[in-house]
Formats: C-alpha cells, sequence, structure tokens
C-alpha cells in the first residue's frame, strides 16, 4: 500500500496536519497513487481519526519512540524543516517534501530547506502553496543525501544558518 508519512517532530504544527488532510490534498495524494496517510502530530491540538479522510486510510499518532520504521515503509516523507527530521528521512532514503513553517519568528527552517533543495535533496514548500507542489511535485529529480556524513549534513545546517 502507497504510503505517506507525514511528521511534525516535537513540535505543534497544525496547519500542516490540516492542509495535508484537507480533502483537496488527500484527493491530489490518492491521484498520485498513494492509499494510506501516517500522521505524526506531535503536541499538535489535532489528532484526526482513521475516517478523517475520504481519500485515504488514515493512522495518525503524537509520538512515538521512534519513528524509524514509520519513515521506511513511507513512499513519501512530508516533514516540518527541523534538522532532526529532515536528516531522519534524508538518511532512510526517502523522497522528502519539506513544508515550512513560516509562522515562526526566526524563520531559520527556510534557509535550512532551500539549501538542501538547491543541492536537490528534497523538495519544499509552505502550508499555503502545498496542493500545487503536490501537484507538480517531480520526485525523480531528487538525489540521494549521502549516507554515513553528518560532517556534510553539519555543513548544511552552518552555511545554511550563515555560520560559515
Amino acid at each position: 500500500m502507497k504510503t505517506v508519512f507525514v511528521t511534525v517532530g516535537t513540535t505543534r504544527f497544525d496547519e500542516l496536519i490540516e492542509s495535508v488532510t484537507s480533502s483537496e490534498a488527500t484527493q491530489v495524494l490518492k491521484f498520485r497513487g498513494y492509499e494510506r496517510l501516517v500522521l505524526q502530530v506531535g503536541k499538535g491540538s489535532l489528532l484526526p481519526d482513521a475516517d478523517s479522510c475520504a481519500h485515504l486510510s488514515v493512522q495518525a499518532f503524537r509520538f512515538k519512540d521512534s519513528i524509524t520504521e514509520d519513515m521506511k515503509q513511507a513512499d513519501l516523507v512530508i516533514s516540518h524543516a527541523g534538522a532532526g527530521s529532515c536528516l531522519e528521512a534524508l538518511g532512510a532514503g526517502k523522497p522528502l517534501l519539506v513544508v515550512v513553517n513560516d509562522k515562526l519568528m526566526d524563520n531559520h527552517q527556510l534557509e535550512l530547506a532551500r539549501q538542501l533543495h538547491m543541492d536537490h535533496h528534497l523538495l519544499y514548500c509552505t502550508c499555503s502553496t502545498l496542493i500545487e507542489t503536490l501537484k507538480n511535485m517531480d520526485l525523480s529529480v531528487l538525489q540521494p543525501f549521502p549516507p554515513g556524513q553528518p560532517k556534510n549534513f553539519a555543513n548544511f545546517l552552518d552555511k545554511a544558518l550563515g555560520v560559515k
């Protein structure tokens, strides 16, 4: 069963959960061949139930000791732009669509997402452009993130955040 795994990490990002479970988003995902939506909703106030989406089967949870298995089983990962979540998805070798929370005061997430996108490791958008991105995304352009080289990721972070 073709699966999308959505993660917000330890944060609260209800806007992402609302956007990805909207009727329009789930229709687009269904059209693209996805059948299952697994949501890690973190501290958010939303916890969709199994019947919340007409087009896809839904499973939702707040936290687990590890989301490694959820990522391994996913055909697409949609994530907030937290460094830990990005690194885990890229390390799992999964196509990654990062949704930047543009409501954050210090929008360092955009810098990280933009840099990893420029290096062809992920696609990114905001909640307001999620539907259009899902419609038009071409996952074939993504290149694997080099495995076992956390220094490369640290360099990406430094570069993206203007440390170096």
